[in-house]
């Protein structure tokens, strides 16, 4: 699947908690990357600005490859 702006995803647990930006920040993800629908306000090279879930919750840019569909 390509991701692209407007696209609904989920990030992947175990390319997110092995990456290099786990081992770079708080490892402690919240549940809600993982299970709830994200939407893909922005997409820039590598990278895709995700908006989660109906909840306040913060955006936060992830490597589009730490991606998958979600329907």
């Amino acid at each position: 699947m390509a991701i692209k702006k407007g696209s609904t995803v989920r990030a992947i647990r175990e390319k997110l908690e092995n990456s290099l930006e786990a081992q770079a920040s708080d490892r402690r993800f919240s549940s809600y990357l993982f299970e709830t629908k994200g939407e893909v306000m922005d997409v820039r090279g590598d990278y895709a600005f995700v908006k989660f879930g109906k909840v306040p919750t913060p955006n936060i840019w992830l490597r589009v490859d730490q991606l998958e569909d979600f329907k």
